[in-house]
């Protein structure tokens, strides 16, 4: 709309007060629908499978394309592929940016997928089976597609260590919090008064679960805000005894 990026998030600011859900299907808007995270793959950019194979003045898609904002409302979408099928070859010149009709055969919309929030947003899988796309929808030239999703996505993502380092803290998390139960339910055993020591084990234990839930949710990606997967159903069962700790 020619605003500057400073006055779109003022207005993604009021749209989300009412509604995060309406907000992100609208701001999604100014990407189409970005067809990037794969069923396998987020934005790791490299894992991606979808190819792109070049016939003549055409290109032929193969591929399956996961929890894609307005995919069944857009009239058209941003599509990243593989167009060099050596694996050896880097990211940075790998893959390509297609600009695809909705309406294109081949194109296969999945089912609106029940997340745990923001339900009103349109999100689903877009299958892309001998979809065939004229060379003038390539973006800017073959190979430039990795640089293109880094810069919508504005700032690269963390390396996969990171995950490593997340799931290390979780357990950590878990086992102090498993000591502070069982230190509790030792002073009972040995027939002293716990109060100091249940005390300290449910309010630790209770934030504990929340964060490490939280945590998982994370992990999961967009899979972990999917009502089909666990992670989400104890992110929610998690809550109370944060709650609990305030009235008990």
């Amino acid at each position: 709309m020619g605003l500057s990026i400073f006055d779109a998030c003022l207005i993604t600011e009021e749209l989300a007060y009412a509604c995060t859900g309406m907000q992100t299907a609208m701001e999604a808007n100014s990407l189409g629908a970005y067809c990037v995270t794969e069923p396998g793959a987020g934005s790791d950019v490299a894992g991606l499978k979808t190819r792109a194979v070049k016939m003549g003045d055409e290109y032929v898609v193969n591929g399956q394309k996961m929890w894609i904002t307005n995919g069944g409302k857009a009239n058209w979408y941003f599509l990243l592929a593989r167009t060099n099928p050596d694996p050896k070859c880097p990211a940075s010149k790998a893959f390509t940016g297609f600009i695809v009709d909705a309406d294109t055969p081949g194109i296969q919309l999945g089912r609106k997928e029940m997340n745990m929030g923001q339900r009103c947003s349109d999100t689903r899988g877009i299958t892309f089976e001998e979809v065939r796309i004229p060379k003038e929808n390539v973006l800017i030239a073959e190979g430039a597609g990795f640089k293109i999703a880094m810069g919508a996505f504005d700032n690269t993502r963390p390396p996969h260590q990171a995950v490593s380092f997340l799931l290390a803290e979780m357990a950590m998390k878990v086992e102090l919090a498993r000591m502070a139960y069982q230190r509790s339910a030792w002073e009972v055993d040995q027939g002293r008064r716990n109060t100091y020591y249940a005390s300290i084990a449910k309010a630790f234990a209770g934030d504990i679960a929340n964060q490490v839930a939280t945590d998982a949710v994370q992990v999961f990606g967009g899979n972990g805000f999917n009502s089909e997967y666990p992670v989400e159903k104890l992110m929610r069962d998690a809550k109370i005894y944060q709650v609990r700790n305030i009235f008990y």
